[in-house]
């Protein structure tokens, strides 16, 4: 990609009341830290500059990504552009050595704990928009909040963000401290949010990062690259489920080249359609997915398109829940 500050600009939209003005796309990095397979770091770098100079602003990861992994990538690629962008940061997962998962930790003391060390990794002296990866719950999120609070009257942390919560804890959590905005899971195939918390968003003037729009490479015909990739254990992409969808590929492969755009515009182009306001977070792992991601914004769909589309993917169309049963049961979003 040749494209350069001066020479791409992106519509540009504030995350909540008083969040920070962020780019109508995002980057999503963890696919650049090993949860997909292996990884090209310098491609990885050259992704993150790519997505820089075409606009993108918001820089999304997590602390538990490659066990700081990715930090530390991105650290490397900021070097010498950390004022372009604004970088969003989940914490809490916890990690054994052999990457298995321990729960989540949502404590006062571990908040600014996880913050410390993103600090560090980051090379950088304050996060953006911070926010609990998913919701602990033996802690209220009063209490998860009111830290994150505590950084930003220390300096350390700009706003709150939220990841995965329902429409009960997002109250709970704005009246606590102003939320910038929630991350969750959004696309064609996982529509559950439209219910009642996009409604709930809405009515108390918080926005959403929208990830897994093309629900981790499924709708765009990616199949997991071996034992490494964790997507080879999620229902969607395995059994008769895995099987009843690769229709839906289809038809959506037919309908993108009926309009002249790729799968991946496609998919794009809905979300923001469907969502208008809210931004989707795009996990693109090389410059070419990049690239081709971005040229969504150039073929907006229309409401007649919209509907056309809705009717021959209508909701429910794909089966299978987006994680295994005991990871749904920890989804606060899912109650």
């Amino acid at each position: 990609m040749t494209a350069t500050r001066s020479q791409t600009t992106m519509p540009t939209l504030r995350l909540g009341h008083d969040g920070p003005n962020v780019s109508m796309l995002g980057l999503g990095c963890m696919g650049m830290s090993g949860m997909y397979g292996q990884a090209d770091e310098a491609e990885s770098v050259r992704t993150i500059h790519a997505a820089i100079d075409a606009g993108v602003t918001l820089i999304d990861t997590g602390d538990f990504y490659g066990m700081g992994h990715n930090e530390q990538l991105i650290a490397r690629a900021l070097v010498g552009r950390r004022e372009r962008v604004q970088l969003s940061v989940k914490f809490g997962a916890l990690r054994a050595p052999d990457g298995s998962w321990g729960g989540f930790d949502g404590r006062p003391v571990a908040v600014k704990n996880f913050a410390a060390y993103s600090l560090e990794r980051l090379g950088v002296e304050v996060i953006d928009v911070y926010r609990p990866a998913r919701l602990d719950p033996t802690v209220p999120i009063e209490e998860t909040v009111g830290a994150i609070a505590d950084l930003i009257q220390a300096g350390y942390v700009r706003h709150v963000g939220l990841s995965e919560v329902g429409a009960e804890t997002i109250r709970r959590a704005h009246a606590a401290h102003p939320i910038a905005d929630l991350q969750i899971e959004y696309s064609i195939a996982s529509r559950a949010p439209e219910a009642s918390i996009f409604p709930t968003l809405r009515e108390l003037g918080i926005s959403a990062t929208l990830y897994g729009v093309f629900s981790r490479g499924l709708l765009t015909g990616s199949k997991p690259h071996g034992a490494a990739d964790y997507r080879a254990y999620l229902p969607r992409f395995t059994g008769e489920a895995g099987a009843r969808n690769e229709g839906v590929v289809q038809t959506l492969r037919a309908f993108a080249e009926a309009r002249g755009v790729t799968p991946a515009q496609l998919l794009v182009q809905w979300v923001l359609a469907r969502q208008p306001g809210f931004v989707p977070v795009i996990g693109a792992r090389t410059v070419a997915q990049l690239v081709d991601a971005v040229g969504a914004l150039a073929k907006p769909l229309s409401a007649q398109e919209l509907e056309v589309l809705e009717t021959q993917v209508p909701l429910g169309a794909i089966a299978g829940e987006r994680y295994a049963p005991a990871l749904m049961k920890h989804l606060d979003s899912e109650r």
